[in-house]
This record gives structure tokens, sequence and C-alpha cells, in this order.
């Protein structure tokens, strides 16, 4: 097996993109440096340098670097429709195709070796700064992910793969969102898929070296390469595959305690009320500041309720969240119910009862975003309802635990196995049961 390339989606249809070339990029007998911008026209992309002359025109332009040369993209837009997102300048190394995306919209793509693309991702994840051990966990889980989703890919058509992420039956609608429905390119640089946020956070750090010690590593169950998900904080018990994507059991994906002592998994709403508004000893409940600070991005240490949350809606506000997001009016809302728990407590199917409408939503993520503006931190949540002497609800309070999906490996519980002395190997066991380590190139 050889080292494959990646072509990851930085800018996915944007209306302009701006950018510069730090030292020189060619295409064809063309040679750029500087500034330049990328615009839509008619059914092409042109590519103007710094003084707005149109350099090159077509459906697409691709441009190689000389010499170890890289390009900058300003206005990048990182946790799109996240409660982080914002927009960065960032910069990145190999190849840059510009596309026609169609809609009078551009796309940016970058290809490069799977290796240097890795070395961006572990450092873009988590900071370069956390325990060496976890970041050579987490560059073979990155690894391992993306190369099973290459090969996904390769096997099954994007057209059936949409069709069968959304069921709806009378009065169900249950939706999943899965990492290679994209067209013009592998995976994007965003959480959708891995956060690839360019060369910055290499400056500092042992990301580059943890993905040169792990070069070619795999996760491996039966042979095949492991479709290895992770997330940012379990909330103490990892979930099932099937809670959040296709109706399959996939082994190294099943739920497991984020603890050396297992905790019983949740199986009844006594039960999600008892772990939620608990206080489990688990690997992801840590409060130390040091250790976030040296594990975690600047932006998501903004994000402090990470393991145990709460969030709170008068009714009427809800009522819009929901009309907005789920594009269904229901009406008074009156009430938010639980139907189906994975063992982590994450809600699968969640019964919304209004005066003009009600709907069972899943899985997870479907449902994380009607309830948000942006996305609830997990489904994983317990809810109270206060209600007027008539007996109508008034405010609808969410108690939660987790942020992410809760499949795979739990970072910030991986994080502190390592700062406790686990190494790699024993990490990645832990969280994907019955995997191996092999190394294919």
């Amino acid at each position: 097996m050889e080292e494959p390339r990646i072509r990851v989606g930085i800018c996915d249809g944007y209306p302009e993109i701006r950018g510069r070339f730090n030292g020189s990029y060619r295409s064809g007998e063309v040679s750029l440096e500087g500034d330049f911008s990328a615009h839509p026209a008619e059914a092409a992309v042109a590519l103007h340098d710094a003084f707005g002359r149109e350099i090159l025109r077509g459906q697409e332009i691709r441009l190689s670097p000389a010499n170890g040369a890289t390009f900058t993209l300003h206005e990048v837009t990182i946790g799109v429709r996240f409660h982080w997102e914002r927009r960065e300048e960032q910069t990145f190394p190999g190849e840059l195709t510009l596309l026609a995306a169609g809609g009078g919209k551009v796309t940016a793509v970058n290809e490069l070796p799977v290796e240097a693309y890795l070395a961006s991702v572990v450092s873009s994840e988590m900071s370069g700064e956390a325990p060496s051990e976890f970041l050579k966990a987490h560059a073979i889980a990155s690894r391992s992910w993306l190369v099973a989703m290459l090969r996904r890919k390769e096997r099954e058509p994007g057209e059936e793969r949409a069709e069968e992420r959304t069921l709806r039956r009378e009065g169900e609608i249950i939706r999943w969102y899965d990492r290679e429905d994209h067209d013009l390119f592998d995976v994007c640089a965003d959480d959708h898929c891995q956060r690839y946020q360019g060369i910055t956070g290499l400056a500092a750090g042992q990301a580059e070296e943890a993905v040169r010690e792990t070069r070619g590593v795999f996760l491996l169950r039966d042979g095949e390469i492991c479709d290895a998900r992770y997330h940012k904080a379990c909330g103490g018990l990892t979930e099932d595959y099937a809670t959040c994507w296709e109706e399959k059991a996939v082994p190294y994906l099943s739920h497991i305690s984020d603890a050396a002592a297992p905790h019983a998994p949740v199986r009844t709403e006594a039960d999600a009320e008892r772990w939620i508004l608990g206080c489990p000893d688990v690997y992801c409940h840590t409060n130390d500041p040091d250790l976030l600070n040296k594990i975690l991005p600047a932006f998501d240490r903004e994000t402090a309720d990470f393991f145990r949350w709460q969030v709170g809606y008068a009714r009427e506000e809800l009522e819009g969240i929901l009309r907005e997001k789920s594009g269904i009016d229901f009406g008074v809302l009156q009430n938010i119910t639980p139907l189906e728990r994975g063992p982590s407590g994450r809600i699968r199917r969640l019964g919304v009862e209004g005066s003009k409408a009600s709907v069972v939503v899943g899985k997870e993520l479907e449902i994380r975003r009607w309830l948000s503006p942006s996305h609830l931190m997990s489904s994983a949540f317990i809810v109270s309802t206060e209600r007027t002497s008539s007996g109508v609800p008034s405010r609808f309070t969410l108690y939660g635990a987790g942020w992410g999906h809760g499949v795979g490996l739990c970072q910030i519980g991986a994080a502190v196995m390592a700062e406790r002395g686990c190494g790699a190997e024993e990490i990645l066991r832990h969280y994907f049961q019955g995997a191996a380590l092999v190394k294919r190139y």
C-alpha cells in the first residue's frame, strides 16, 4: 500500500475567495506570487492578481507549488453552524485547485499527501502541546478513518448513499449525516469531516512528530481498516454506531465506559436522569485548567461546560427554533419526549408534540440541530418542563452530558489517559475494542 493523496475542500461554495501565494505557484506556463482573488465567471472561475487583472479562467484552475511554497486563504469559515463558528486566515502546503461550484460560487481545494494532511488535522483537532502518546493515538485514529472513508466512497455511489440517510415514515423523520457526501473533493476541512486548519498549529508542539512516528499505522479489525470515529467528550460512556448512523452493529464502535472501572449503560429514563445529573468518576470528567489548556485549542477552551451542561428556552423561543430548523410549524409546543436512547444516554428518537403537529425525529445529530440555533452539545439530555397553572409549557430546560456524537475515541478522555501514563496502543485498544495496530506503508 502506498501513501494516498487527499483532496480537501477548504472554502466550499464561497462568492469570492481571496488569498496570497507565499512563493511561486504555477499553472501551465503561468507563474504567480503574492495576493490573488478568485471570482465566479459565468460557468467558470476567474483568477485575478493583486492588481485585479484576470490571469486565468476555467472550470478548474490547478496551481502547483515550487520549492515548498505555501498559500494563504483569508476569511476561512471554521466551525460551520456550530456555536464556535468564526473566520480565520489559514496557510496550507500542497496544490491549490479553484473550481466553479455553480450558483455563482467558487470552491478552493487543497491536494496533498495524507501524512502532511494528518499533521495539520492532529494539531487542529487538539493542541500540539497535548501528551505525545495521545497525539500518536489520534494520528492513527484519524488516518484509519480517512482511508476507510476513501475506500467506502470508491465502493458506494453517492446518490445511493444519500437516499439511505433519510427515512420518512408517517409522523417520523429519521436522518443522519455521514462524512463522505462531498462531490468536488474527498473531505471538507471542518468538523463535518476532520478539522484541517493549515500549518499554523504546527509552528509549535508535537503533532508532526506524532504523525511521523506512526507513519502508515492503522487500526484493523477482521482484516479491514477501521472506520475510527471520534468526538470531543463522551460524558462518561461512549455510544453505539447505530445511534448516530445506519442501523448496523460495528463491533469496534460499541459503547464502553470512559473509565478504568465499568459503568452500567443507560437503559431507562430513570437511568438517564441518574447518569446525566450525576458526577461519575470517568476520564473525560476533568476540570484541571492546566490540563485543558494543554490539550484543547484556544476556541475549544471557550466551551467550559462540556462534561455536564444546561440549556434553557422560553416556549416561544423554542417554537421559533423548531420552525426554522425543521420547517414544521408545531403551533404551541406541548411536550418534548425522549422515546429511545443509546447506552451513553444519547437520544436516537425524540417525540416533539405541538398543537398543530407531532413528529418523531432522529437520529442523534438531527435532534441536536432541531433544538438549537446552532447545535446542542450532544443528544444526551433530559427535559425539565415548567408549566403555567393551565398546564401550558412556559419554559423547557435541557440538562445534558458530553460534547459530540459519543462514538469511538473520546478526545478529552484519551488525553487524560495519556496524561496518566497510558500509551497510544493502550488508549486505542480501550476505545476501539478488538482492533489491532498494523503498519501498512
